[in-house]
Order: C-alpha cells, then structure tokens, then sequence
C-alpha cells in the first residue's frame, strides 16, 4: 500500500495543482460548447465523453487528497467547498434531477480553492461581511429616506418613477447602478427645475459615498488577510527553527555524555 505521505507530496506537487486548473479551464469551455445547439449535434457524444473524463479525474483527485490527508482533510473549509461542488456534479441529471444539469458550471468555482490568490481574495472578502453589513445598512436607510422624499415630491409629475413607495425604490436603486439617471432626472426637473438639487444630493450620498466605503472595507480586509498569512508564516519559521534549536541541543548532549564517558 502506498503511504499517505508519498500521496501528499503527489497531491501537492506544482504539476498537479497545475493539471487540474488546466482541467477546470476545458471543462469551462466544454460546458460553454455545450449551449450551442449546433455543437451538440455535431460533436454531443465527444463533449459528454470529455465532459465525464474531467468529472472522473476531479472524483479521482478528491480521493487522494482524502487518503493523504485522513480527518485533517475535513478540518479545511476550501475541502468541504470541493466536495460540494463535486458531489452535486455526481447527481444523476435525468428525471426529476435533470434541473440539476445546469448546476455542472459550478465546477469552474474550483478555481477559487485551487488557486491560492482567489482563495486569498475570498477570505478577505468574507473577513470584510461584518463592516460590508453595516455599510449596506446605512445604504438601506439612505434608499428608504430618499424614497419617501422622492414620493412625496415627484408623485404628481412623475408617476412612472415615483408614482408609490416601492416604484420609488427602485427608481432610486436604478438611480445610484448609474443606470439612466440622466433620463430620470430630467422628466423631472422639466416640470420641477430645482429637482436637480435632489438627485444630485442623492448620487454624491449613495454612489460616490456609500459604494466606496464598500471597497475601501474590501481593501482593508484585504490587507488584513494578507497580514494574517504573513504571521502565519511567520510562526511556522520560528516553529521550525525552535525544532532545529531542539535537535541540535539533543545532539550537543548527546556529545557532552560521550565526551564524559569517554573522560571516565
């Protein structure tokens, strides 16, 4: 039998990691090809081939990384991430599970557990939730705020964008996308010349306030992931040289004690 460390520097190897992100980009394209009808008719057998080849080599892979890692392999949240996308891909796509075919792309998010500078962006990402959440509350507040206002103004000028609360609400959340803000403002301020002030006032608040805090939270949950790398690896070196220091003062006495005998 093979043991599981010879099956952990396989798994781990720079070739490997790199033939399966290689397999995760054919799999994209296959399944990009695989919505041309004309594709389908002409090569259906080869990409479904190509298609389960992939599936196989993924299952395949999961497998060493559970023999080489045994209980540890659970431990690590990116491992369960794999398994979940892999076993939903194992999920006949006949019958009444034939919805779950489409779900086949999701393989491409492997990428995000295979590839270290994804895996890095989506720690800080998920790090940044807590301060993300707050911003989107003051946005929330800001949108309803705005909302009742805009109701409250335009309803008798603009009814198609301001008519109720909820078109309101979404006229405004259209408002701060950037999409056709323009166009919005301008129906109103033919009938209401000072409206500008308003939308003005509302695309500084929510656009350019608001939506950068929300990178400038990224950012910084950013640098704090890359922090905690750096002070992991930090911690591993002076691991490894206290174990070094170990050893070597194991030997020294070991020396000291031949040296006596030899003495007496």
């Amino acid at each position: 039998m093979i043991a599981p460390e010879r099956v952990r520097d396989l798994v781990d190897a720079r070739w490997f990691q790199s033939s399966i992100i290689a397999l995760i980009a054919v799999n994209a394209l296959v399944l990009g090809v695989e919505t041309s009808p004309g594709a389908m008719s002409d090569y259906g057998p080869l990409l479904r081939l190509v298609d389960l080849t992939i599936l196989l080599f993924f299952v395949v892979e999961l497998a060493l990384r559970i023999y080489a890692y045994r209980g540890a392999f659970f431990a690590d949240p990116w491992n369960w991430f794999d398994l979940i996308i892999v076993g939903i891909a194992l999920v006949p796509t006949s019958g009444p599970f034939a919805v779950l075919r489409m779900l086949r792309v999701l393989r491409m998010l492997r990428l995000l557990s295979v590839v270290p500078s994804l895996r890095h962006v989506v720690a800080g990402l998920l790090k940044g939730l807590p301060g993300m959440a707050s911003i989107a509350l003051l946005v929330t507040l800001l949108l309803y705020v705005a909302a009742v206002m805009a109701t409250q103004m335009f309803r008798d000028v603009s009814p198609d964008y301001f008519g109720d609360m909820f078109t309101s609400l979404f006229t405004l959340f259209q408002i701060m996308t950037g999409d056709s803000w323009g166009e919005i403002a301008k129906t109103v301020t033919e009938h209401e010349p000072l409206a500008w002030v308003f939308f003005v006032g509302y695309i500084l608040a929510s656009t350019f306030i608001a939506l950068n805090l929300f990178i400038a939270v990224a950012v910084e949950a950013l640098e704090h992931e890359g922090d905690d790398e750096k002070e992991a690896a930090q911690d591993v070196r002076r691991e490894e040289i206290l174990t070094e220091l170990r050893a070597l003062r194991a030997e020294v006495a070991e020396l000291r004690a031949l040296a006596r005998q030899s003495d007496g």
